[in-house]
């Protein structure tokens, strides 16, 4: 079979480390009958393990190359293949019994990485945990506490909807070609809908893009047109401050009170 060569503009690395494969495989951890989305299979690295745990797996593939191969090698029972491009793809669309949560799982393409999981918080609800191989510094971000550099959009964004953990570090020689930069594996798990408390999630996420939209200003700029200084201070919030020093609870507690 002819080699497949990475493409650049597809954010093409693929995953070489048979213990890092592993590892990510244990953590998922699902059974025969779970109900499995691999984003960006490349060349099965995950795939092939993880079919050897569950019945059926799903798969989002956007490289046609890349689709034609997995075609040839699985039979279309056990691997279903969605050829297209993960940011546009409805993974509502992947479970029979609507009752079932998916596992999602991927080594993500790093071009797109924060779009795709902005996309993917959507259907936290339909979900049992994620599992994602990430740009190193993304993962930092996502797990970043208030009042640090790497504290911001994404950070709130998803802390509010999943709890995350970070599972390990993952260097550039695991991947074949190596990225110029290192990489880690996030875990995220969704929140109890008890603990989803802003009650306009739609105002919530515009008052935490607002607020992030200059890092360098202070929230009585950021938040111009959203709200002003007195309501700030009416709920215990230093006009002066920046957006990375509100813990994301007091996000939650301004958007509920402009609703």
């Amino acid at each position: 079979m002819k080699q497949h060569v990475a493409r650049k503009r597809f954010g093409q690395n693929f995953l070489i480390d048979r213990q890092v494969v592993a590892d990510i495989v244990n953590a998922v951890a699902p059974s025969r009958e779970a109900c499995v989305v691999e984003i960006g299979p490349g060349l099965g690295a995950l795939t092939e393990p993880l079919l050897q745990r569950v019945d059926r797996l799903h798969v989002v593939e956007i490289d046609r190359d890349i689709v034609a191969r997995l075609e040839r090698q699985h039979p279309a029972e056990r691997l279903i293949i969605h050829a297209g491009d993960a940011l546009e793809f409805d993974f509502s669309s992947v479970c029979t019994d609507p009752a079932q949560k998916m596992h999602i799982v991927g080594n993500l393409p790093y071009n797109i990485s924060t779009p795709l999981l902005f996309h993917l918080a959507d259907y936290a609800e339909q979900v049992v945990d994620m599992h994602f191989m990430l740009q190193k510094e993304v993962v930092e971000r996502i797990v970043a506490a208030p009042g640090t550099a790497d504290y911001g959009r994404l950070t709130v964004m998803l802390q509010y909807r999943f709890v995350a953990d970070w599972l390990l570090d993952v260097p550039p020689e695991s991947f074949d070609p190596p990225p110029k930069v290192d990489s880690a594996v996030v875990r995220l798990i969704p929140r109890p809908a008890e603990q989803l408390t802003a009650r306009d999630p739609e105002r919530f996420a515009t008052l935490v893009a607002a607020a992030f939209a200059q890092r360098r200003k202070m929230l009585r700029n950021n938040l111009k047109g959203v709200c002003d200084e007195a309501f700030l201070v009416a709920q215990g919030i230093a006009p002066t401050a920046r957006a990375e020093e509100l813990a994301v609870a007091d996000y939650v507690r301004l958007a509920n009170a402009l609703s």
